[in-house]
């Protein structure tokens, strides 16, 4: 099963936005943006970049003919400043040039004059100010307000997880140009092409099939381009409307990491119940999340916090409390996992706290608390087809976890400098939009005179084989070879009222639509190939390797010939089909329901080696049993849960996202922002295909895309165990990332300051 993509990008073939071979006449944008977090806008003076050979216009909210917002959950986000500036990189003003170059120093005559107000950059400050962008929300089963007198031990702490940049190899863009009737076409690199189309739309105050929006791949997204494309696309469709000439913006990287949001960060509080022998009673946590700016996507992903706050464990009371905090940070956003990650490090947390606590192993308490079949989720869903004990029980025998504990053992014995860390990092992930009406996916598949097949669905690809799925499922069903089929760009005319391709669900939602539509066009085959044959029964009827089979018999007809005979018959060979979830529901006034229309399990066991001098440290290992179902693709599969795994231990320890307290982003250059590469990845990476069938799945698979970023966090207590090693009795503050430098912090106490290496390079000694 090959993936065209991969050749095509190896070749150098695929096209991305910056390779599309403009039109003349084409101009380019650059976006004017707020220099300061917070204030009111007292003068914005044009005149000098106006007069600037080569640009064409600059555009501000005064310009735009509709209604200046582009907030989806919340209308809160305005495309361009109007009176006040909420975050640095919040854009202000749009130039549009003949040059990029133009447009860029053009914009260096923008004189703003802006009065300052105060800056909040913690969730924490916004929380106690009030400044929420949602009501607060709630998940809770049982009573944990009386189960504390149940729990042998309370532990009670506090944690931090950063952000995290999406770092796609493409950055945000869009090419827009004017057709006629007063219709534009964009070409956006985005996950959400029909969030592109509304946004436009809004923004041009024009109804929606005005719009057409087309994607034909994207060099990589992560979660940043499923509502984050959609002002850069607006930018470029009003340029192009205002002046009626094609018009391509494009963010330079600088700008694209100053302007765009993160991963959503977190301080959350913990509190957890257990009984002497490591069971959990009752578990209660606070999130307070850092929205930045406006909501963008951060209320849904709040939610997925709450749902996944319980990790792969049955806790019967449960009380999860999640804050949208606003702050003056560029507004955060969907990444991958969207928020599950943030809610399964806090209780990871706390139970590796409550394992100090009980003088045990965190692996303990998470094996004698690992979810069983039938257990009930604290949001009314029950767990079935639960793989939790059993991918427990593959990695510690495939893996030889007891030998593992005994080799960390002997290692540390026997260094001094040096010191070994592992953990177990178990997962369980819910696949599904949480909002129910998103799960749905429509498909266009056509087959030609000849015998050539192409479809259309509302997948964009992005890296992720989404395409090679899709394409695998037509294969299946007509028994065609994949060079026979050709994808078509993502299209908004042609894939009406898409979802975005997230949530680990783009596989699923247009695999399953496309199935539908292919099995509409096989059964008019099927009846036009007995008509040839002269048979009757048309469950006898089978395709395979492009030739016609009768009760298991082999015909003379042949794929090719069926089709110019079903043609010639005037039979239609194109469907359109529409697939929506089945049995998913949620209510959100009780916060009860079943989000979910399964659910993904794994465990992983993490080494690490850290550097007890420096503060450095290696990932050894990765090694995991990953619930894949019947794989579409175990290539692809396999490829997404390294790369998943990758960013996801970049997250717990190198990748630190910095603001001052002025709201600046300090890490906003590949230079001071950093991430895991070839010599960061571990040395061993081993993952088992736990390929047990999934009902609810196309042809019995699973969603791999976010599921397998969760193995990540064991890597953070892998590191932390070896920092234990060698300072037992130092109290830790969970904060994430990682980074050598809180490491080598947090190997020596403070009263041993005077033992850290002086600039001549002083001997370090040990604990």
């Amino acid at each position: 099963m090959k993936d065209y993509d991969i050749i095509h990008h190896v070749r150098g073939e695929s096209q991305f936005i910056d390779d599309i071979n403009v039109p003349d006449g084409t101009l380019f944008a650059y976006v004017f943006y707020s220099p300061s977090a917070h204030g009111k806008i007292k003068s914005l003076d044009l005149s000098i970049a106006n007069s600037m050979k080569g640009v064409k216009s600059i555009i501000t909210f005064t310009d735009i003919p509709g209604e200046n917002q582009i907030g989806g959950i919340v209308p809160d986000e305005p495309l361009l400043a109007e009176n006040e500036v909420h975050f640095i990189g919040m854009p202000v003003a749009i130039v549009v040039a003949e040059s990029k170059f133009i447009a860029k120093e053009a914009s260096k005559n923008i004189k703003i004059e802006i009065e300052p107000l105060p800056v909040i950059t913690d969730p924490r400050e916004a929380f106690k100010k009030g400044d929420l962008t949602i009501p607060p929300r709630i998940f809770s089963r049982g009573d944990t307000e009386n189960a504390w007198k149940d729990c042998d031990v309370i532990i009670e702490g506090d944690c931090e997880s950063g952000g995290q940049e999406h770092l796609y190899l493409e950055t945000q863009g869009a090419f827009a140009y004017p057709m006629e009737g007063g219709s534009v076409k964009i070409i956006s690199s985005t996950q959400g092409p029909t969030a592109v189309q509304k946004v436009a739309a809004r923004i041009l105050g024009v109804p929606m099939n005005k719009i057409e929006v087309e994607v034909l791949r994207l060099g990589g997204g992560f979660g940043g381009k499923e509502d984050q494309a959609s002002p850069w696309a607006a930018m470029a469709a009003l340029a192009a409307v205002k002046l009626n000439r094609p018009v391509k913006l494009i963010l330079p990287r600088h700008e694209d990491m100053i302007m765009t949001g993160k991963r959503n960060p977190y301080s959350s509080d913990f509190k957890i119940g257990l009984t002497k022998d490591g069971k959990i009673i009752a578990f209660e946590a606070t999130y307070y999340q850092n929205s930045g700016a406006s909501a963008d996507l951060s209320p849904a992903i709040l939610d997925r916090t709450l749902f996944h706050c319980t990790n792969s464990y049955y806790i019967p009371h449960v009380k999860a409390t999640g804050y949208c905090c606003r702050t003056n940070l560029p507004p955060n956003t969907a990444f991958r996992g969207f928020g599950g990650p943030q809610g399964k490090f806090v209780i990871e947390c706390a139970i590796f706290k409550a394992a100090e606590k009980l003088g045990i192993d965190a692996s303990v308490i998470q094996k004698k608390n690992l979810l069983k079949e039938g257990d009930e989720f604290h949001y009314g869903q029950k767990a079935l087809n639960v793989h939790t004990e059993n991918t427990w029980s593959l990695a510690e025998e495939k893996f030889q976890a007891e030998t593992i504990r005994k080799r960390v053992k002997k290692f540390n014995d026997e260094n001094k400098n040096f010191k070994k860390g592992f953990a177990f990092m178990p997962i369980c992930f819910g696949i599904a939009f949480t909002n129910t009406r998103m799960n749905q996916a429509n498909a266009l598949v056509n087959i030609y005179s000849d015998g050539s097949v192409s479809y259309s669905t509302g997948a964009v690809e992005m890296g992720q084989g989404v395409n090679a799925k899709i394409k695998e499922v037509v294969s299946r069903v007509f028994s065609v070879p994949h060079d026979l089929i050709k994808t078509e760009p993502t299209n908004t005319t042609r894939s009406a009222n898409t979802s975005p391709t997230a949530a680990s669900s783009g596989a699923d939602l247009n695999c399953n639509a496309v199935y539908s539509a292919c099995n509409i066009i096989l059964e008019r085959l099927k009846k036009s190939a007995l008509e040839e044959i002269r048979q009757k029964d048309i469950d006898k009827i089978e395709m395979k390797d492009g030739v016609v089979y009768y009760n298991k018999e082999k015909t003379n007809l042949k794929w090719h010939e069926l089709i110019e005979t079903t043609y010639s018959k005037r039979v239609s060979l194109s469907a359109h089909a529409h697939y929506a979830t089945p049995g998913i529901h949620f209510d959100r006034e009780t916060n009860k329901g079943n989000p979910f229309a399964y659910h993904v399990y794994g465990t992983a066991i993490i080494e690490a080696t850290v550097d007890c001098l420096r503060g450095t440290y290696k990932i050894d290992s990765v090694r995991a049993v990953h619930d894949f179902g019947n794989s579409l693709n175990p290539v692809i599969d396999l490829g997404q849960a390294e790369g998943a795994i990758m960013q996801g231990i970049g997250w717990m320890t190198i990748e630190e996202i910095i603001y001052n307290n002025d709201g600046k982003l300090l890490t906003d250059l590949l230079s001071t922002y950093k991430v895991p590469d070839l010599h960061f990845a571990p040395k061993e990476m081993e993952i088992i295909f736990h390929g047990k069938p999934n009902a609810a799945g196309i042809f019995q698979s699973k969603a791999v895309g976010e599921p397998p970023l969760m193995y990540g966090i064991g890597a953070y207590f892998a590191i932390l165990n070896a920092v234990k090693e060698f300072n037992p009795g130092k109290e830790f503050k969970f904060s994430a990332p990682i980074t050598p430098e809180k490491v080598l912090m947090n190997l020596y106490k403070s009263s041993e300051s005077d033992k850290l290496p002086s600039a001549k390079g002083k001997q370090l000694e040990t604990a």
